[in-house]
Order: structure tokens, then sequence, then C-alpha cells
């Protein structure tokens, strides 16, 4: 008997055995174990951990207008160029034909004029002074008229008046001269104390520009500025970016109080006034970044309102505006955007407003529209009037 349960046993234990080798080497059994959601959801060729292989997908060119968005600078200052120069005399270099004409004006016509004016003036006081002098003159002249001398200082005048007048009138009719069919349109909105920008014929989109602070200015989160963004008090942390060699129509406006939009190299500067859209038009001749700020008394932080723009090849520009979410317009049509003016009926803060009006209080149903009539009888049909047949 003993030997009989042993012989049991060890029959029951290689049985068992044999079915668990069994289960291993069969193909169609289930696994045990189930694979990660992610793992077998996840389509071929995707993976969430990042690339450390010489099989990384390349990244833009260092000067492609996408790495600029956030407002990282993509354009390397000059040096001399678009900004004050300590040191230097005289007006910054000109990159539009206004500002290459002004410049002229001011060197050739303006500076000799003033120069010859101021000198022969202080030649006759200290004339003047010596030769009619009291130990000279004991006995004072009774002349009291000369004709000669005063036509001469009558019509002496007049002729520089004139000679100053003509160049002038047509800088001034030049300045104001409007912009021809296919000009980039911006729109800068100055603000207490920063500038909004705006491009309606690229989609309209929004740009926002500050002032970047120094380094031992700036709180947590917030980006310093280098010498790559520009000079102090004249960085931000957003340019706008311009077309070089394409008339650009310039609209100011502001919402609280006047502002003045002045970039030195451009040779503008027109006010941005509540209530009121002001127009010019130029065009730059040279890649760069220039930069400007508000030249009018606007309130405790006039001083913080500085402009900062980015002028790159027509290609370029349009990348960017791809790349800010905006579109490019039929070349050479006219613009046929309208810009409101801020507080107008179709201005972006009208439009938000209406929104949200729309989203609180939901469609508002026309109580002017009289219901449709309808010939159906009392019945059970709980759609009222329309199509019974469906």
């Amino acid at each position: 008997m003993r030997i009989r349960g042993i012989a049991i046993a060890a029959g029951i234990a290689l049985a068992s055995l044999g079915g668990v080798a069994g289960q291993a080497a069969s193909p169609a059994t289930t696994p045990t174990t189930t694979p990660a959601p992610q793992a077998a959801a996840a389509p071929a060729g995707v993976s969430n951990t990042a690339p450390t292989t010489s099989a990384a997908p390349a990244t833009a060119a260092p000067a492609s207008p996408e790495l600029a968005v956030d407002g990282a600078p993509a354009m390397a200052v000059q040096p001399h160029v678009g900004q004050p120069t300590a040191g230097v005399f005289g007006l910054q270099t000109q990159v539009t034909k206004n500002g290459v004409f002004a410049h002229w004006m001011h060197d050739s016509i303006l500076m000799p004029t003033i120069t010859a004016v101021c000198v022969l003036v202080l030649a006759l006081l200290a004339w003047v002074i010596f030769r009619f002098r009291r130990g000279a003159n004991p006995v004072p002249s009774k002349t009291s008229h000369n004709t000669f001398i005063e036509i001469i200082w009558t019509l002496a005048p007049v002729v520089i008046l004139v000679l100053i007048a003509v160049p002038s009138i047509g800088l001034l009719q030049a300045q104001f001269k409007p912009a021809p069919s296919g000009a980039v349109t911006l729109k800068a909105i100055g603000n207490q104390w920063y500038w909004t920008y705006q491009y309606p014929d690229n989609g309209g989109f929004e740009i926002t520009a500050n002032m970047l602070k120094e380094k031992d200015q700036v709180g947590p989160g917030e980006r310093a500025r280098t010498d790559a963004d520009g000079p102090r008090l004249l960085a931000a942390d957003n340019r706008i970016v311009l077309p070089v060699g394409v008339p650009i129509r310039l609209i100011t406006t502001a919402n609280d109080v006047i502002h003045s939009w002045a970039v030195p190299a451009f040779w503008i500067k027109l006010d941005a006034i509540p209530g009121r859209l002001n127009e010019t038009s130029f065009t730059i001749d040279k890649p760069g970044v220039y930069f400007g700020q508000c030249s009018e008394l606007c309130g405790a932080r006039h001083a913080f309102m500085p402009i900062a723009v980015e002028a790159v090849p027509p290609a370029q520009f349009a990348a960017w505006v791809r790349a800010k979410g905006g579109t490019m317009p039929t070349p050479g049509k006219a613009s046929d955007k309208v810009i409101p003016q801020p507080g107008a009926d179709g201005s972006a803060a009208k439009v938000d407003e209406a929104a949200a009006a729309s989203n609180t209080t939901g469609p508002v149903e026309n109580a002017t529209t009289a219901a449709p009539a309808t010939t159906q009888g009392a019945t059970s049909n709980p759609a009222g009037a329309g199509n019974a047949g469906q």
C-alpha cells in the first residue's frame, strides 16, 4: 500500500509538470500579461521620448523668422545704425528717400543759411558796438532813415525764406503722399505706456511691444535686455517686422492720450491721437534694426515707450507673417480693409465686447418676426408648424 501511494503521487506530479510545459509551448495560448495602453495606441514611427541620435529632426535655420515669433532677436543690431550714438554730431543715417532728401536739405541748405545769418548778425553787432560807441561819436548822428539799407534788410530775408521754402514744400508734400497700391499697412496704437501693432492687410494679427528692462530690474520669469536686443531704453520685447523696398502705409491712433510714433532713421514722426487716424507712407531702402520712441509727453512713463523695427527682405517678411498666423494679400492690389478707430463700431474692442455679450446672453430671438401660419388642426403632433411629412 505504501509503495502504491508513492507511485500515485509521482504520477500526479509528472502529469502536472507536463501540463505546464504544454501550456508554455502552445502558441495559441493567451499571454498572462497585456501590453501598456500607450504602447498599444501609439502609431508607427512616433515616440514620446526626445531623439538623441543624428536622426533627430532638423531645426529651423538660425535666421528663420519662425524663431522670432516670441520676440527673440533674429537680426543683429549694427553699431551706429538706426540708433543714437554717443559723441556723434548730426542726424542719424537715413534709410528712406524722404530721409535722404531731408538730410541733404539740413546739411546743404539749413545749416549753411543759419550759420551765415548768425555770423552776419554777430559781425554787424560787433561793428555797431565798436564804430558807434560814445567815445568815437560824442555827438550822435541825426540820421533816421536810409533807403538803401532798408531795401537790403527787407529783400534779404525774403530771398532767404524763398530758398528755404522751395525744398521745404516739396519735402512736406512727399511726407504726406498717399501710399500706392500694394503697400503694407501698419497700424500703430499708442497706450500708456506701450505700443500695439496690427497688420490689417495680413490677417489682422496683433503685436504688443513693451520696453525690455535691465538685469537688475526684471522679476522672476521676465527676460532682461541684452546687447543683441538693442540700446538701453530702446530695446523692445517684440520687434515689428517690415519689408525692404515695399511702400509702408503707417496709420497711428491712441487708446488714452496723445502719443507720437517716431523713428529718426525713417524721418517719421506721426502723432497718435485718440479718436483720430493719422496716415503717412514711407519705404525702407536698407535691411537692419531701427529704433525710435514716443515723442509726445504722455504721462509718467513717457520715456519708456520704445519702438524697434526690423527691416527684412520681402520673402523673409512673408515667412514672418505666416509664422504669426497671417496671410499675404494679392500683389499690387490696393488695400480694401476698413480700419476703425479705437472704440468705434467694428474695432477690435467692440468686436470682442459683442462676442462676450453674445456668449453671456445667448442668441436673441427676434420678437418682431411673426410666427408662421399653419392650417394644421389640433392634433397630438408636438412639432408644431412645419413639414408634417418629416
